[in-house]
């Protein structure tokens, strides 16, 4: 018997997984803290014989290298992957035993990157699984972008040529596990549902029921933009990332913090966007400890900068610094904890912005281009409509684009408003007269809001691949 356990690391919309025997294991595809393999390997006592990685990971900072040397299993990376480290490579149809009658097979599926490889888990010659990693996904594929942009349409064509591979190659009933594709911007389109078979992906995915023209065409007109920390990671992973480091950062007080805000660097807190909002110190920002904040927080700061991190508990700061490492943001410059009366200096107040609904929004507003309303949504989402009137800045370029926001109060939201809350605190931050719209997206129409399709693409001021 075997069995397969899913590691989520829903923060990065990913997932690893531990697959094995009675006695030993593969991992597949690791997260930066290993700890948490070493844990699930440890409750169903295995030896992890293996750790297998199906590409160099743009998204995130993997824990490969480093649950290798832990466990001293071997470290099994594509062949193709361009590396600084001792690893065995894997080439198309190796083969390994994982335990008795059970063996990972490689399956070379370029696409995602050009070295990208799936992995089949046969028992007793037959595949009951398939480590698909950024190729065939849940009713999609990995996106082809990510590596040069001049690989882009030819990855493309690999990725529908792959997913037809694996669909000609593995039983219906072969369970498809990919890693990405649970909310990762990895993903090409949006999952449906968390499970899924090569049999259902053959009926329902785009690569395996498009012709290979219709699909590549659709595939890159619907790419968004890719998150900027990207360009780090795949770099980062080639190198050999070092040991993640999560001992608590040094505490700074009231005056350190200030010190910090006048040199530039960034000072984030991590409390709800409703206590933020409530008061907060005079040029932080929020991005409250929930979902994929590490995710937007690594997109927006400039890369390196040191971070200050505010919690309310040491058990919230644990998880951001644990969250943040997953994406490189390795060492916090220092951290405060509790509540802006420790983190302020005697004298100084804290600052505050309001919170409003659509509804609340509709009864300010005057007439298109009078009332600032700031849509910091996606384009992919301003596709379905917007407030008539409306600017549009995503909110990953809301920082560089602060001079072409109109003077007067500004109204910024979302779809949901957690992006909403993230840009109200950059605005305020730069002294900016604020009102964050904490409301579902659903809620402008009927509150009465007048609404239009947006105008043609125009062309803004930063690239949102740098």
């Amino acid at each position: 018997m075997f069995f397969v356990d899913t590691i989520e690391v829903a923060g990065l919309g990913n997932r690893s997984y531990l697959a094995g025997g009675p006695r030993t294991a593969v991992a597949v595809d690791p997260p930066r803290d290993a700890e948490r393999v070493i844990t699930a390997a440890a409750r169903r006592g295995v030896r992890i014989a293996y750790v297998v990685e199906t590409h160099l990971h743009n998204d995130y900072v993997s824990g490969g290298l480093e649950l290798a040397r832990l466990t001293g299993a071997a470290y099994l990376v594509p062949a193709g992957a361009r590396v600084a480290f001792d690893r065995v490579p894997v080439a198309d149809g190796d083969t390994v035993e994982v335990d008795a009658g059970l063996t990972l097979r490689a399956l070379a599926t370029p696409g995602h990157t050009p070295h990208h490889t799936s992995y089949a888990l046969q028992e007793d010659g037959r595949a009951v699984a398939a480590f698909t990693g950024g190729s065939l996904l849940i009713g999609t594929v990995g996106r082809p972008d990510l590596v040069e942009p001049r690989l882009t349409g030819e990855l493309a064509r690999a990725q529908h040529a792959s997913a037809h591979r694996l669909a000609a190659e593995l039983p219906d009933d072969t369970a498809v596990l990919p890693t990405h594709g649970f909310g990762s911007f990895c993903s090409a389109g949006t999952a449906e549902g968390d499970a899924t078979t090569i049999g259902r992906e053959r009926t329902g995915n785009d690569a395996l029921v498009k012709d290979v023209d219709t699909f590549v065409a659709d595939l890159l007109a619907g790419l968004d933009d890719v998150p900027a920390y990207y360009a780090h990671m795949g770099p980062a992973n080639a190198e050999g990332p070092a040991p993640v480091d999560l001992t608590p950062p040094a505490l700074a007080d009231a005056t350190e913090i200030a010190a910090r805000l006048a040199a530039g660097e960034w000072v984030v807190d991590l409390r709800s966007r409703l206590a933020f909002a409530a008061g907060h110190v005079a040029g932080a920002v929020n991005f409250e400890a929930e979902g994929q904040f590490a995710v937007h927080l690594a997109w927006l700061l400039p890369w390196g900068r040191p971070v200050t991190l505010l919690a309310e508990s040491p058990e919230q700061l644990t998880r951001a610094q644990r969250a943040l490492a997953q994406v490189g943001v390795d060492r916090p410059a220092a951290a405060a904890i509790g509540s802006p009366a420790g983190w302020l200096r005697e004298g100084e107040r804290p600052r505050a912005f309001r919170r409003a609904s659509f509804a609340e929004l509709a009864e300010a507003y005057d007439s298109p281009g009078r009332t600032v309303v700031l849509d910091v949504r996606r384009d992919s989402e301003r596709a379905g409509g917007h407030v008539a009137g409306s600017l549009h800045i995503p909110l990953h370029q809301v920082r560089d684009r602060l001079g072409e926001i109109p003077s007067g109060t500004v109204w910024v939201h979302c779809a949901g408003g957690m992006r909403a809350a993230i840009a109200a605190s950059l605005l305020d931050a730069a002294g900016r007269d604020v009102v964050a719209v904490d409301d579902s997206f659903a809620a402008a129409t009927a509150s009465g809001l007048p609404m239009a399709q947006p105008p043609a693409t125009v062309p803004v001021s930063q690239d949102a691949t740098a």
